[in-house]
Formats: structure tokens, sequence, C-alpha cells
């Protein structure tokens, strides 16, 4: 009876209830446990299929010997790159609404028209800059001019934080390239520049600047040289600028790419990518050899001072350069001369195919503008130049460039363009086979050409009187026609006209 009552008591029933929850609870961890671990044998197994790779000593060393050299190109080199800061002021007119203090103030506008206010407002900006040169305390710093023209404040910052004021010294627009000139007692180290014209495709490339504002200012990134000789950069500067996939962004403009060895061989310029977005492993910058002289004369004089050729200039195609029969040379031709000019001076003509300047090939319009544009004025220059297909030479003395010489229409000779006649142009203005001439795709304003009323579109079939069959033809006739006078025959849809003659 007294087992009975016990086995029956509360405290033998709290004691069973607990019991059962710890087996259960143990049964329960126990099962989660096993599924859960896999077993010993499957992790040696696993570890023996999957040893610890070990890096070798000599290829460590190497890297980390690689880093070393990284560390300190961004070492010696960021002490010379700063931040410039600028702002443009524009005043605009603006009419007072209705309602606004100014009316509170000095009542309704008069009769007459509405009242004009002036208001100012400040554009900031921001790119980077190099310290090139240092004299009795003046920092020169070299920069993009599309940085810092047009600023009416710029402030150069440095990486230590300091900021000073600091004026444009001089612009170079063709080149895109300024030098600005701050004043400090501290003495900053001045960049080292290098020899861009040793650079290979496939070096290092490392370009340090100011990315997308301040919050990124003095990066540090790397790639490697991607082509050289590029062309087409936005502003018609006449650079042939290296590309790179080094990461550069807003903001760089201006800083410099360098190379393994901490040398500037380059000045970061532009990139092209989707309108609006960033880099896409496409930068391009301006040779260093290309700003060496440009840093010297901005520093000394505030100007530069680019050689002058007086000639317009295009590239030919492909197709063209068959029908000339260059299909195996490079260079230039000259469509126009300025009359008076060097050029003209020295015997170059319309029609004439620039191949050579000083025995130096010419790839292009680009490149041979470059070289004209790099000659000091005054030096003689021997240009080599295809006409009616045999090679000659012509020794030319380059004057200085000035942007109203370059821009003086009247003295084009003889300001227009032409195209040969293809099947394409005979259908399209419903010729016969037999049409002859050359087809006039521009005439140059207040030209020759121009004055003497020819138009896009008309079809020139003689010079002074000379038939016009081809457009070598064209060219030979141009050439050995007198240079005092121009007569064009030509027809305009079905009417055969003759222009009046011009006298220079």
């Amino acid at each position: 009876m007294n087992i009975m009552r016990k086995l029956s008591s509360r405290n033998f029933f709290v004691f069973n209830l607990v019991l059962i929850g710890a087996i259960f609870g143990f049964s329960l961890a126990f099962l989660s446990f096993s599924c859960s671990t896999p077993r010993s044998g499957t992790v040696a197994r696993a570890q023996e299929v999957i040893p610890r790779t070990v890096i070798p000593h000599d290829a460590m060393a190497l890297v980390e010997g690689l880093q070393t050299v990284f560390n300190a190109v961004a070492d010696n080199v960021l002490p010379s790159v700063v931040e410039v800061k600028t702002v443009s002021i524009q005043v605009r007119q603006q009419t007072p609404q209705p309602g606004t203090p100014w009316n509170f103030f000095f009542g309704p506008r008069s009769e007459g028209g509405e009242e004009q206010q002036d208001r100012e407002f400040r554009s900031r900006g921001l790119g980077s800059g190099l310290i090139v040169h240092m004299e009795n305390g003046v920092h020169y710093v070299l920069t993009n001019s599309h940085v810092v023209d047009g600023t009416t404040e710029i402030v150069v910052a440095t990486r230590d934080g300091r900021e000073y004021t600091a004026e444009l010294r001089g612009s170079d627009r063709r080149r895109d390239l300024a030098i600005l000139a701050f004043r400090s007692n501290y003495v900053f180290p001045t960049a080292i520049l290098g020899d861009s014209d040793a650079v290979r495709v496939g070096d290092w490339a490392i370009a340090i600047g100011n990315p997308l504002g301040e919050q990124f200012a003095f990066s540090v990134t790397q790639g490697i040289v991607s082509a050289l000789g590029r062309t087409g950069g936005p502003g018609g500067n006449i650079n042939d600028f290296i590309q790179t996939d080094a990461a550069i962004n807003r903001g760089n403009s201006g800083g410099p790419l360098v190379n393994i060895r901490g040398e500037v061989i380059s000045i970061n310029t532009w990139i092209a990518s989707p309108a609006g977005g960033g880099s896409v492993g496409l930068g391009f910058a301006i040779p260093i050899n290309n700003a060496k002289r440009t840093i010297d004369e901005l520093i000394r004089d505030g100007a530069v001072s680019d050689g002058w050729l007086g000639v317009s200039l295009t590239d030919l195609s492909r197709e063209s350069m068959l029908a000339w029969g260059l299909a195996h040379n490079r260079g230039a031709l000259a469509t126009q001369i300025f009359m008076g000019s060097p050029a003209d001076n020295g015997g170059i003509r319309p029609g004439d195919f620039i191949t050579h300047v000083d025995g130096r090939e010419v790839q292009g319009t680009n490149q041979l503008t470059q070289m004209v544009g790099n000659t000091r004025p005054g030096q003689r220059v021997i240009f080599t130049a295809i006409r009616d297909g045999l090679s000659q030479d012509f020794t030319v003395q380059i004057e200085a460039r000035t942007d109203i010489l370059a821009a003086e229409n009247r003295r084009l000779w003889p300001g227009l363009s032409v195209v040969a006649l293809t099947d394409t142009i005979r259908n399209n203005m419903r010729l016969g086979n037999d049409a002859r001439g050359v087809m006039v795709t521009q005439v140059i304003s207040e030209s020759p050409s121009s004055v003497v009323g020819i138009r896009q579109g008309d079809r020139i079939t003689a010079i002074n009187g000379t038939p016009v069959t081809d457009i070598a033809s064209f060219y030979r006739v141009l050439r050995e026609t007198s240079d005092s006078e121009l007569r064009f025959s030509f027809s305009r849809g079905e009417n055969n006209l003759e222009s009046i003659t011009f006298r220079r």
C-alpha cells in the first residue's frame, strides 16, 4: 500500500516528467549532431584530396618586390601631385517675378518693359595638376587647359592639406595644357619628367589624380600602356595620345601617368566612355614630350609660339589612295594653300601629297599638324611630297602661327574641296557614263572659289580654259595655270556656266 501511494504521489510524477524530457532532449541533440557532422573518415579523405597550396618562396619574393616598387612610385610622385579647385562666375540677367522682395521694396516695373537684374552664378570645377618647376619660392603646376580656362578663381591643394591661391600663367589650347603658379615658403618636390618617345605598348602605367572629387583625392591606379599615337581627342587638339587601361575618371584631368620608375610619361586628359559614364579602360594622356616645350615657354613667356606652314590638309580614303596611285604611301594631302604662306613661298601646291618632314615619315594629317606646330618659327624644314607620281623635296621656312592667320579664308587657294566622279555620283546626279570633271563637296566662305560664284554640288570641267577630266588632272591643271588668276568652267544642273575671274 505504501508502494502504491508513493508511485501515485505528485513528486514521483514530476520526477518522471523531468526524466522523460531529459531523455527526449538528449536523443534529439544526438540525432542532429549525427546528421550535420561528417564522419571522421570523410574529413580525412577531403583533406587528402584538397591539400593546402604552398606559395613558392621565389614567386612570393617576386610579387612582393613588384608591390614594393608600386609603393615607392606612389611615395615619390604623390607629393608632386596637387588638386586644382576652380570657380567660374557667370553674370546673367533675370526678370523679377511678381511678389518678390524687389517689387515689395521698389514697387512695380515701369511701363516701358520689365526690369532686369544681374545675378552671379558660381560654378565649381575640379581637376588635377603636377608641380614641374620651382623658382624663387614660386611653384609651377602643369594641368589641362580645359580644367582652368574661363575660371575666375583657382586654388591649388597639396596632399598634406595646404591650400594656395594660384594664378593662370599661360595656356596652350591646341595641346590642352596650362601652367599655374603659386607661391609658398614650403618647398614641394617637383616631378621627374621621363621620355614618352621611349614608351612601348605593354609598359606599366600608373595614373595619379583626384577622380570624381575631393572624396577620392590623390588616388593611385595601375594598368598598362594599351596603345600609342591615338588621335581625335576633344577640342581639336594636335596631340598623339597614349592610351591606357589604368582607371581614369573625371577629375583625373591634368594628373600624371607615370612609368614603373616613377617618371612622368604623359598627362591624363580624357576618357572614352558611354555618355555620363566613368572609366571603362579607355583613358588617354598627352605624351610628356609634347608638353616639355610648352612648359618652358609658358613659364618663361606666358604663351606658346607654334610653327605655321599655311596649308589645309586632308586624309585620303583607301579608294582615293588607289585612284591617286598612292596605295603604298602614308602622308597627308594639301588641298588648299594660303597665298603668301611659307608653303606657298616654298613651292608646295594644292594636290601635293606630303610624306616626310626632315626625313621623318608622316602618318596622317594629325601628325603633320603636330610636327609643324612643334617646329620653332624661323626654322628651315625639308618637306617631301609626291606630285604626279614623283617624289620631290621643298625647303620651307616656318613662320609663327596666329589664330588670325589660320582663320583668314580670303587667302585660301583655291578655297574648295572636290571628289572624283564615281558611278554612284553619276547615278545620283543623272549624268551619263561619259561625264567628266570633279564634284565640288565644299566651298570655303570668302575664299577665291566662293568669290567667283562656285557652289557645293557644281561639277567643274575646266580651269582657265584647260579641261579637267578627273581629280588628278584637276590639281595638275590648277598647279600649272597662272597663280595670278582663277576662272572655272562648270555645270550646275543642266546649265554649263563660266565663273568670273579671280585675280590675286
